[in-house]
């Protein structure tokens, strides 16, 4: 997940909502969001990248008790190239937000677990929502975060990073809540694929080809790219909308996948 952008308590109805971009590569095995066989109250997408080190985990997702959860990796460098090695740490990124949408651990107990483990975890920004509550956790910064109602933008870096997607994303959002919208209108400030230019560019330590191609809402080309597009609406009723795009290798829109949720 590469970007999430976030309306926390902002609008009265809708106490949360979060539109969010996947970004991977296409040769990464995946399924789209459904509830898990094996856990029935996780409704999530789910990586099915199959080794001793991956233990299938998500992205993004919520369960049947109102929790949602996400998290990004943070863009970091080794020996000169970005680093996609996630094996090379102990554990994987993805069963930070797998395990919270697997159990009833609230959610400050839960973040305080991950704070004493966090240096088995390669860089990662995590979001938990429970009980009307928005947290945000990173091993980069080393703390936790109760959030204050606004709007806030989420990509490889620290939250709030002043990248341009980000800043973009936002002001997005904050817009659209100024007027009617739908889920599936919130969808359209995922799909921008204009690319920032070169002075507005973040210095991430990669080459300015790859600043450029990653400064993008969507992102398309020919290995990596945009493969899932999600919004979340949660209501104060507690009802909850999910609706999920999913692309191709082509940028092209693939399976529509739509959830409305009352928690248990």
């Amino acid at each position: 997940m590469c970007l999430i952008v976030v309306a926390y308590k902002v609008h009265p109805d809708l106490p949360l909502i979060v539109v969010a971009n996947r970004d991977e590569f296409y040769a990464r095995p995946t399924r789209s969001a459904h509830f898990w066989a094996d856990y029935p109250d996780v409704f999530a997408g789910r990586d099915l990248e199959s080794s001793h080190f991956n233990q299938q985990g998500t992205w993004m997702g919520i369960n049947k008790a109102g929790r949602f959860a996400a998290v990004t990796n943070f863009r970091e460098m080794e020996g000169g190239e970005m680093d996609f090695n996630e094996a090379s740490a102990k554990r994987s990124r993805g069963e930070l937000t797998a395990h919270f949408l697997q159990s009833n651990i609230p959610a400050m107990e839960y973040l305080e677990t991950i704070g004493q483990q966090s240096d088995n975890y390669k860089g990662f920004n995590l979001l938990l929502w429970e009980n009307d509550e928005l947290f945000y956790a990173s091993n980069r910064i080393g703390e936790t975060q109760t959030l204050k109602p606004g709007v806030y933008g989420l990509s490889n870096g620290v939250l709030d990073s002043p990248w341009p997607k980000v800043i973009n994303a936002k002001q997005q959002l904050a817009s659209q809540l100024q007027r009617t919208f739908s889920a599936e209108t919130l969808l359209s400030i995922l799909a921008d694929r204009n690319q920032a230019a070169d002075h507005a560019l973040p210095d991430t330590g990669i080459d300015i080809e790859s600043e450029r191609l990653l400064s993008s809402c969507f992102i398309h080309s020919e290995h990596y790219g945009t493969r899932a597009s999600t919004v979340l609406l949660a209501h104060k009723n507690r009802e909850m909308i999910f609706l999920e795009q999913n692309w191709n290798i082509d940028g092209l829109a693939e399976e529509k996948i739509s959830l409305k949720l009352r928690p248990n």
